[in-house]
């Protein structure tokens, strides 16, 4: 159980490449605060401002730029523009939540900019500047799944987003495994092949064995 006298809300990630089931564990974790009274918020990004709705657009169309990397680029500035609106505004800002006693579970967080829009080191030295001043979480949650079974699960969807192919998903787990390879601060990597109740399971015992106070 959460230690009530905590004085703020937990800062929660959960991340993966498309497909590893992120929003179902949220709604899961979700509904584990709840039952333990604990004001809760699922807050994904992108968020919900006009950055946020401008980036689900460029996602859902195809790429007009004239090479990917230009795209990615583009794709940085939306995001790390976007991210900071998620954390920082005064209406349901991260900051502002949880300073109000209210866990703010995330599904991405800076961790897919590095992963989705990097290729070269170059790359990941322009993304990681442009979020170098965002906070860590306190929780990072990585949901593991090989790129193969994640193409089964969103293949039934009606349209892809642009970056839902095999080539990218690999690419991008990749670059999980190294931004994962040098993070220092707590996170769990979590086999996203196994039944989702049983994946709920392993966060939970997580949380409330290392995270809480």
């Amino acid at each position: 159980m959460i230690n009530k006298q905590q004085k703020q809300g937990y800062f929660i990630v959960i991340e993966g490449i498309d497909g590893s089931g992120s929003s179902t564990q949220a709604e899961l974790l979700r509904q584990y605060f709840i039952n333990y009274q604990e004001k809760v918020i699922i807050s994904p990004e992108p968020s919900s401002s006009k950055i946020g709705k401008l980036l689900r657009e460029f996602l859902a169309h195809e790429n007009h730029f004239i090479t990917q990397d230009l795209y990615d680029q583009q794709m940085a500035y939306l995001f790390a523009a976007d991210r900071h609106y998620h954390l920082y505004n005064n209406i349901d800002g991260v900051q502002k939540l949880i300073a109000e006693n209210t866990h703010v579970i995330t599904t991405r967080y800076y961790f897919s900019s590095l992963a989705y829009n990097t290729k070269t080191e170059k790359d990941y030295q322009f993304v990681s500047l442009l979020n170098q001043y965002f906070p860590p979480p306190d929780l990072l949650i990585y949901l593991d799944i090989p790129v193969d079974i994640a193409l089964s699960r969103i293949g039934d969807r009606s349209t892809l987003e642009i970056y839902e192919t095999k080539e990218k998903l690999t690419q991008v787990k990749e670059n999980f495994d190294v931004i994962l390879s040098k993070y220092q601060h707590p996170y769990l990597r979590v086999d996203a092949t196994a039944i989702k109740e049983k994946i709920n399971q392993t966060i939970i015992n997580y949380i409330e064995t290392k995270i809480r106070i």
